[in-house]
């Protein structure tokens, strides 16, 4: 008997399942990223990041921001990016999921409602996990629901903040939320409105500014950007009132006891918000390779288009033979996607052009006939 006896078995369970996860190397024509605007390796970041290197700007932080690791950097692109996008404060976070989880584990009370939809980013769930409120999850998209879930809460006698989370783009079906509606129900229901646009960033709105870039600003809505999609860094920046900013730095763990985030990935950011700006044909070059894609491939209007398989083993059969075929493109099954949805999770960026997605979508269609 071993001590890891436990957890081989595990792992034998998890692989009977035709669920087993493995780490391969990035090859092939690039399907699997979410470097939409292919800046992740743009010369123009590059430079930028020499520059900053030059005027000094440090690799490490050295610790946390309430120690010695609050860098100018880092104050700078919080004070550019609440401009950018239009709020009263901006924080940045090393990560998407550890500032996802900071705004559900921090903001929300214990008598809070959490309203969330079903198919809502793992971090978000993590963050719910780690806070005292109750969460109730929405059936995907359906605004009505949402009503129906905060109407009965409220009947029950239950009288705290409600908080209604969604996503603007969402990742594994690339459809996208009806936020309008949304943020007429949060302003009814006195609620707050949480989006994230971590896939929306850099894509969508005037100057890459997102899908929520008309909501940003309200008192009531706090938005999540990543920097490691679109603008091709990373990093998460929380958007939101600068009251909100300043609880997060008083209570918020993940933001309290991490290290700070680089400062020349503060620099990169920032260098990438200008690109957004000045370089447009980007944003449009990306939007007709998704019209182009949509007359060969499943249509969402936008850049994440899934191929629904079912089968968990049958999905990865595929996607094996596409990264064999000098496609990369990964497998998604659960518990990432609900059960029996099993997919090929087509990202579209920058990196392939519309020959390249043709000759996809021609693979797809010979493997799966």
């Amino acid at each position: 008997m071993s001590i890891l006896d436990a957890h081989r078995e595990a792992l034998s369970l998890i692989a009977q399942r035709s669920r087993s996860r493995r780490l391969i190397a990035r090859a092939g024509h690039d399907f699997a990223s979410n470097d939409y605007l292919g800046l992740s390796a743009a010369p123009e970041l590059r430079t930028a990041v020499a520059a900053a290197l030059d005027r000094g700007v440090a690799i490490g932080a050295g610790g946390s921001r309430l120690l010695r690791g609050n860098d100018p950097e880092h104050e700078a692109l919080e004070a550019e990016a609440a401009a950018y996008f239009g709020s009263e404060a901006a924080l940045f976070f090393s990560t998407g999921f550890a500032a996802n989880s900071a705004i559900f584990s921090t903001l929300p009370a214990g008598r809070d409602l959490i309203v969330h939809d079903a198919l809502i980013h793992a971090s978000a769930h993590e963050g719910i996990r780690l806070g005292r409120a109750t969460a109730i999850s929405a059936a995907h998209g359906d605004v009505q629901a949402f009503a129906d879930a905060i109407r009965d809460w409220r009947a029950a006698g239950n009288t705290g903040r409600v908080w209604i989370a969604v996503e603007s783009l969402y990742s594994m079906d690339g459809d996208i939320a009806p936020l309008d509606e949304l943020a007429a129900l949060a302003n009814r229901e006195e609620a707050f409105l949480v989006i994230d646009e971590a896939h929306a960033t850099g894509v969508f709105g005037p100057d890459g500014r997102g899908l929520a870039h008309a909501l940003e600003g309200r008192e009531n809505v706090v938005t999540l950007r990543t920097c490691g999609k679109a603008l091709g860094c990373e990093g998460a920046l929380i958007c939101c009132p600068r009251v909100l900013a300043d609880i997060f730095v008083n209570k918020a763990r993940g933001f309290i006891f991490s290290t700070a985030p680089s400062p020349l990935a503060a620099a990169a950011v920032r260098a990438s918000l200008t690109l957004l700006r000045s370089q447009p044909e980007r944003r449009e070059r990306l939007a007709r390779l998704i019209a182009f894609a949509g007359t060969r491939l499943p249509s969402t209007g936008s850049q994440i288009i899934p191929v629904i398989l079912g089968d968990d083993a049958r999905t990865m059969a595929v996607a094996t033979a596409l990264q064999d075929c000098g496609f990369d493109v990964r497998g998604i099954r659960p518990p990432t996607v609900p059960p029996g949805t099993s997919r090929l999770r087509i990202s579209l960026t920058l990196n392939v052009d519309e020959a390249i997605v043709a000759q996809l979508a021609d693979a797809i269609s010979e493997l799966t006939a």
